[in-house]
């Protein structure tokens, strides 16, 4: 069974330094995304997840980064393969309002986003995205 989503790294420039976002659903904390809805490109499906799941409308993606993690797990007793693919985005907004499926979020500033971030693959793709951002291509 195939599996794809996509989300993004979404970050703000405050007067304390750059912000990362981050969701907290079921107790783990990780970055926007959702699936992949049939017709969708990853870049559309990054702004409505994104829009659905923090409200903020105005994200400007971050041209350049793109950051693919995949992984197996099981549902109904069946391995599912999940693709996962990651854009980076910016915003000056900083009023996020979480959609039903969250039960909170944060912005942090790096170290803390690296603490907090519940999955090794979300601490990678915040590295990437951290060097990215400090080194664009």
């Amino acid at each position: 069974m195939e599996e794809r989503s996509a989300g993004a790294v979404v970050y703000r420039d405050s007067a304390g330094g750059r912000m990362y976002l981050l969701l907290q659903n079921a107790g783990r904390w990780d970055f926007p995304k959702g699936g992949v809805e049939k017709g969708e490109s990853e870049l559309q499906t990054v702004l409505r997840e994104v829009k659905e799941e923090t409200g903020l409308k105005d994200v400007k993606i971050v041209h350049g980064f793109r950051k693919v993690i995949e992984y197996f797990y099981r549902r109904n007793g069946k391995n599912v393969h999940k693709q996962v693919v990651y854009l980076l985005a910016v915003t000056d907004d900083e009023s996020v309002k979480i959609s039903f499926e969250h039960q909170g979020y944060g912005w942090f500033e790096y170290r803390e986003a690296m603490d907090k971030a519940s999955y090794d693959n979300s601490k990678v793709t915040l590295a990437e995205a951290e060097k990215f951002v400090r080194h664009p291509a």
